[in-house]
């Protein structure tokens, strides 16, 4: 993920999957829902780190960072993953 929209969306996305309102999220993560829904759609400027790894950690996710370039397709990273 390249952008903060991109990062928002991929959120949304686990948490549908995942069968789980904004609000149940929010709240979990100690946010506004109109926090998340504006992150999550993209109309976020910034959403800081706080708050990005609490609703991260309800949602069941992790945040891995890596160098510039050295990030493959998501394909190559998960199968990465899955071998480590």
């Amino acid at each position: 993920m390249q952008t903060l929209q991109e990062l928002g969306h991929t959120v949304a996305m686990r948490r549908k999957a995942l069968g789980l309102r904004q609000q149940v999220v929010a709240e979990q993560a100690g946010i506004t829902a109109e926090s998340l829904s504006r992150f999550e759609r993209g109309r976020s400027a910034e959403f800081g780190s706080r708050k990005l790894l609490a609703v991260l950690a309800v949602l069941g996710m992790e945040l891995n960072v890596v160098p510039t370039g050295q990030a493959g397709t998501l394909d190559e990273l998960r199968r990465e993953r899955n071998q480590a």
